[in-house]
């Protein structure tokens, strides 16, 4: 992405040559909370009705019951689907909301070879998607890791569940980049020394 020059006075700004940083993952774990809620709300229905009755309620509520528990690979099947698409249509949210082709036209910054405008939009949208289908994947991986380790070892207990994992990953990376802001803002070289 290359910004075109302006001059104010005696002074040029821009004309330098950047990047848009886009993240692979940039929906963090609002996929995996979203395609939980939704993967556990017919199982709780279905349970409340499970002791009915009428043997037709029952034997339904039974059948969704069995369908939506997380033993079953029924359930995490679906549960994969739901993280990939939730992941697709929180980046589409958030990336529309953020309107960056609009700021880039605004900071005068433009893109080699595409047009200024809905062409820029068109692009972008292209690159996210293409990069988010490596993100998706691989959160979809990461949510159904409890069942594949149940799988290959044989057994339904881990240790560290995969949201657990991402939770805690997500706190460290944060953690590393506020500690970082912290001391470049005191004008240290910062906490992790680059190579010299």
């Amino acid at each position: 992405m290359n910004y075109a020059k302006r001059v104010r006075g005696n002074k040029i700004y821009g004309g330098q040559s950047t990047h848009i940083p886009l993240q692979v993952n940039s929906a963090g774990m609002i996929p995996l909370i979203f395609a939980v809620s939704i993967m556990m709300l017919p199982g709780v229905v279905s349970s409340y009705f499970v002791g009915s009755s009428v043997p037709v309620v029952s034997s339904i509520a039974t059948f969704i019951s069995r369908v939506f528990s997380s033993t079953g690979p029924i359930y995490w099947i679906l549960y994969f689907l739901l993280v990939v698409g939730f992941t697709y249509f929180y980046t589409d949210v958030v990336f529309q909301q953020q309107d960056l082709p609009e700021t880039l036209r605004r900071q005068g910054g433009f893109i080699p070879g595409i047009r200024p405008g809905q062409r820029t939009a068109e692009y972008l949208s292209g690159v996210l998607r293409r990069i988010t289908f490596a993100g998706a994947l691989f959160l979809g991986v990461v949510a159904i890791l409890p069942f594949l380790v149940q799988l290959t070892i044989g057994t339904s207990e881990m240790l560290v569940t995969s949201t657990g994992l991402l939770i805690v990953v997500g706190v460290v990376l944060d953690t590393m980049k506020q500690l970082e802001a912290q001391l470049l803002m005191r004008h240290y070289e910062g906490f992790i020394r680059k190579g010299r």
